[in-house]
């Protein structure tokens, strides 16, 4: 039996629908799903909160608005698009 290439699939998944590629996204990301690399990504994620929480009470961070942050990645982008 012959497997098609991951370029093969690629061409094909693309001339499905929109809604039809996202159910093949999801699936492909299901897939990689395990309970090893949940423990270990919820243990990292639990270790930066900590650390996040730690930079925020020593007040070794700045916290920044959301909107302004958002204005910040727009403007950047917009620069380099121009450029």
């Amino acid at each position: 039996m012959n497997m098609a290439t991951p370029t093969e699939i690629v061409s094909a998944a693309m001339a499905l629908t929109t809604h039809q590629r996202c159910e093949v996204v999801q699936q492909l990301l299901l897939s990689l799903e395990s309970p090893e690399t949940d423990n270990d990504v919820d243990q990292a994620w639990a270790i930066e909160i900590e650390r996040r929480g730690i930079a925020i009470r020593e007040v070794r961070t700045t916290l920044r608005d959301w909107d302004e942050v958002l204005a910040s990645i727009r403007g950047s982008v917009s620069s380099r698009n121009s450029a």
